[in-house]
């Protein structure tokens, strides 16, 4: 599958990531399509595709602050919303200070998106054409939450717990 180099978006906006192209050599964008941040009915605030994405597209990667296992689970004890993902036994990345789109991605028990760690990073890809507008949520799997928090995806199949 070839890589996927810029936004297929004809007229991106100011906050689209086509609207600035990294130099030769420079990283990508966290984003590669257009995302917002908004209120979510599942949790809190959650991110919306601003475009369509279709069908097994990297959306992006969530980044932030590269912190050891033992300091993530230190940082989790008592908060009711996580942007810390675990990228190996020795590593996670922690959002909560990021200004990364894809922290925001909540939890639904019948998911539009998965979660891949490759090559050290938290990256999403779509599991079917996402159509603008509609909101971005990963089955988040086992989670530091334990089964302590009850699950508000709203899916039919949804297990009631996280």
């Amino acid at each position: 599958m070839p890589r996927l180099t810029e936004l297929p978006s004809d007229q991106p906006s100011q906050s689209s990531p086509a609207a600035v192209r990294p130099a030769k050599g420079e990283p990508l964008p966290a984003e590669r399509f257009a995302l917002r941040v908004g209120p979510s009915k599942i949790d809190g605030l959650g991110v919306f595709a601003a475009e369509t994405i279709p069908a097994r597209r990297k959306i992006g990667e969530m980044r932030g602050e590269i912190i050891s296992v033992a300091e993530a689970r230190r940082r989790i004890k008592g908060r009711a919303r996580i942007h810390i993902v675990e990228l190996s036994t020795r590593t996670a990345v922690d959002a909560t200070n990021s200004s990364c789109a894809l922290r925001h991605v909540n939890h639904s028990c019948s998911p539009n998106t998965v979660l891949r760690i490759r090559q050290g990073r938290a990256e999403f890809y779509a599991l079917r054409d996402i159509e603008a507008g509609e909101e971005i949520a990963a089955h988040y799997g086992e989670s530091h939450h334990e089964g302590r928090l009850r699950c508000g995806c709203g899916a039919p199949n949804c297990s009631g717990r996280l």
